[in-house]
């Protein structure tokens, strides 16, 4: 028995030596998205290129609102074939705006998901690569890590690399 709790004292002796060595890097992804000058860049595509067509959505549902408003407000008073011709045509402009607006939010995720994705990548490339430059051998995203220290957290240094890059 006191050679197998020997054995077991050394075996763990002998793991913790070579686990001695180890230098691991934790990155807060939605940190470095925050703060890194290209997600301002692709805020401001984003403001370009859908902008107008969210002000005209803004717009359309005000305007169908103005007429439901007025529907309510009138239909006491209006024969009911311009009731019916109203409801008809309010009818028909909340389904276009429907299908618009559904149009614009799938527009919209396309093009989030294939801006976040090429950013992704470039942040995990520019971790990796401060990760071999600095001999790390673990380099994980805070997400799913419970606890560390901060002297294992590289977001800043992967926020500086990132902002000396062009985009």
């Amino acid at each position: 028995m006191k050679k197998k709790i020997a054995l077991f004292v050394g075996l763990m002796f002998a793991a913790n030596i070579s686990y001695a060595d180890l230098k691991i890097g934790v990155i807060n992804m939605n940190a470095v998205l925050e703060k890194t000058p290209q997600m301002e860049k692709v805020k401001k595509r984003f403001d370009t290129k859908f902008g107008a067509r969210g002000k005209q959505l803004e717009t359309q549902g005000k305007d169908i609102q103005a007429l439901e408003e007025k529907l309510n407000r009138e239909a006491s008073t209006m024969s009911e074939s311009v009731k019916n011709n109203l409801a008809k045509d309010f009818q028909a402009k909340v389904r276009d705006f429907k299908k618009a607006q559904q149009e614009f939010n799938e527009d919209i995720n396309a093009n989030r998901n294939e801006e976040l994705g090429k950013l992704q990548r470039g942040i995990v490339e520019v971790a990796s690569g401060i990760a071999k430059d600095e001999d790390f051998d673990f380099l994980l995203l805070s997400d799913v890590v419970v606890y560390k220290k901060e002297q294992f957290d590289i977001t800043e240094q992967v926020v500086k690399k990132l902002s000396t890059m062009p985009e």
